[in-house]
C-alpha cells in the first residue's frame, strides 16, 4: 500500500538527515562529476548507499534510480521503483546552507504514489500519499488562490525569465530562488510562492517527489507545453516543469503561447 511505502520514506528521510548533519558545515570531500554535472559530496553517496540498502531490503522486488547510484535498466521493467535524490541543493550543503533537502518517491507504472521531501537542518518534513492531500510536519497543505500572472511570486532560476521563453514578452512577476528544486516545488504546495518553472530539462529525482506533494496540494504539473509527466522513463528527465494553481497554470501557458 503506498501508505506503507510512505512510512518507509519518511523513517529513511529522517535517517538521511542525520547522516548530512555529521557531514554539514564539516569540510565534507568534494569534486566535480564529469561532464558538468555538477558538485558531488561524500555526503551524498553516504546517504546513497543508506538509502539504497535501507530501502532495497524492505522493497527488494522495487527498482532503484538514484542521482548518485549508476543506472540499472532493469528498474524499467520493475512495477514499482524509488526515484531518489540523496542530497538536492548539493552547492547549497557545500556552502553550509540549511536549503538543501532529500527527496524520495515511489512510481508506480509512471506516476508517483507516495513521496517524501525532508529539510533536515529546518526540520521541514513534506509528505504525499495519492488521494490523500499533502502535508508539512503532519498539517495538511494547499497552494495559493492566486490566478494572475502579473501578480505572481515565482521561485526560479533566472533563466525562467529570459526573453527567449516568452514571445508575448517575460511577465511582470517577483521572483525568488531556492537551491533545492525539489524544495520549490514544495513551496508551492504549501502556498508559500505561487509557481515554479523551469525550461531546462529536469531530471527525475529532482522533481518526481516534489510533483505528487504539489499535485496532492492542488497544483497543477506539467512540462513547459502542458503535457504530464511521466516517470521512470529509459533516459531518466523531463522537457522543463511548470507548477501552479491551476487558473494560474493556465494563465502561464497562454503567456508562453501553448
Amino acid at each position: 500500500m503506498p501508505e506503507n511505502d510512505l512510512a518507509l520514506l519518511t523513517e529513511a528521510a529522517r535517517d538521511a538527515g542525520e547522516i548530512a548533519a555529521r557531514y554539514w558545515r564539516q569540510a565534507p570531500k568534494e569534486w566535480d562529476k564529469p561532464d558538468g554535472a555538477g558538485p558531488v559530496t561524500e555526503a551524498d553517496l553516504a546517504v546513497d548507499e543508506m538509502l539504497r540498502t535501507r530501502l532495497l531490503a524492505a522493497r527488494p522486488d522495487y527498482g532503484w534510480l538514484s542521482e548518485e547510484t549508476e543506472d540499472n535498466p532493469a528498474r524499467l521493467s520493475a512495477k514499482r521503483v524509488f526515484i531518489v535524490d540523496p542530497i538536492d541543493g548539493t552547492r547549497a550543503f557545500i556552502a553550509g546552507e540549511k536549503g538543501f533537502s532529500h527527496a524520495l518517491a515511489v512510481v508506480e507504472d509512471g506516476r508517483v504514489i507516495a513521496a517524501v521531501v525532508y529539510l533536515p537542518m529546518a526540520d521541514r518534513l513534506y509528505t504525499a500519499v495519492t488521494g490523500q492531500g499533502a502535508r508539512l510536519n503532519g498539517d495538511l497543505i494547499a497552494v495559493s488562490a492566486q490566478q494572475v500572472v502579473h501578480q505572481a511570486s515565482i521561485l526560479s532560476a533566472k533563466h525562467a525569465l529570459a526573453a527567449e521563453h516568452w514571445p508575448q514578452g517575460v511577465p511582470d512577476v517577483k521572483r525568488s530562488f531556492r537551491p533545492s528544486l525539489a524544495y520549490r516545488i514544495c513551496r508551492i504546495a504549501d502556498g508559500s510562492f505561487d509557481a515554479t518553472m523551469t525550461f531546462r530539462p529536469a531530471w527525475e529525482w529532482d522533481i518526481a517527489a516534489g510533483a505528487l506533494i504539489a499535485e496532492e496540494a492542488g497544483a497543477r504539473v506539467t512540462d513547459t507545453k502542458g503535457a504530464p509527466l511521466a516517470f521512470n522513463a529509459p533516459h531518466p528527465q523531463a522537457p522543463g516543469l511548470l507548477v501552479a494553481p491551476p487558473a494560474l497554470h493556465k494563465a502561464f501557458l497562454q503567456k508562453l503561447g501553448s
